[in-house]
């Protein structure tokens, strides 16, 4: 997490057609990619269309938070970070159902709609650079980003060890791993949005 002091915000009209872009792009994509892994019973894919969903979810609210207080801001990221933390559970325990109940996922499917998520995060990644450093309800939107790209690699990655090896253990693993990844980026934005709560609330002293 970088501790960066710096705040490029969303001041233009710009930067808002950026979020509105990348909020119709992570919906579309949790659609495809929720379809696809229940088809293909894929834990991977289910838990990167979910991670879409949480991102869709932090812009839709960082447009939200155009223009309000920085208390707003902070409750706005809070709010990203708590639903991020409940997929990430939500997703192991959907790993943890698919032991016990078996699963034969598809390693083809797995690796075609993971590339195609792949070629829209890695886009909207790019456009959310100005943002990473900036205000927490902002900077929480190129985190769950770069999330969905590191996800998507890892889908493709258990999608060939699934082609290979004839198991659904890597995909099993690999849904696991998203989940705990997305968990850890939860507890992140949620520390930030509690430290910016807290200097929100602080008084302004006059030098």
């Amino acid at each position: 997490m970088s501790e960066c002091g710096c705040h490029a915000q969303a001041t233009n009209e710009s930067e808002r057609r950026i979020l509105r872009l990348a909020l119709g792009l992570n919906i579309t994509m949790f659609v495809v990619g929720i379809v696809a892994g229940l088809i293909a019973q894929s834990m991977g894919l289910i838990a990167d269309s979910l991670d879409m969903l949480a991102d869709a979810s932090a812009y839709g609210i960082a447009l939200m938070a155009w223009a309000r207080s920085a208390s707003f801001k902070a409750s706005a990221a809070q709010l990203s970070g708590a639903v991020l933390l409940i997929l990430g559970l939500g997703v192991l325990l959907g790993v943890a159902w698919r032991v016990v109940m078996g699963s034969h996922p598809e390693g083809l499917w797995m690796m075609g709609i993971a590339f195609v998520a792949l070629v829209v995060n890695a886009t909207v990644l790019r456009l959310l650079e100005r943002f990473r450093h900036g205000e927490v309800h902002l900077r929480a939107t190129w985190l769950f980003t770069r999330v969905d790209v590191i996800a998507n690699l890892a889908v493709i990655v258990s999608g060939v060890l699934v082609i290979l090896l004839h198991s659904a253990v890597p995909d099993l693993v690999m849904g696991t791993a998203i989940a705990l990844y997305v968990i850890k980026e939860a507890i992140g934005i949620l520390r930030e949005a509690r430290e910016a709560r807290v200097a929100a609330a602080e008084p302004i002293t006059k030098p």
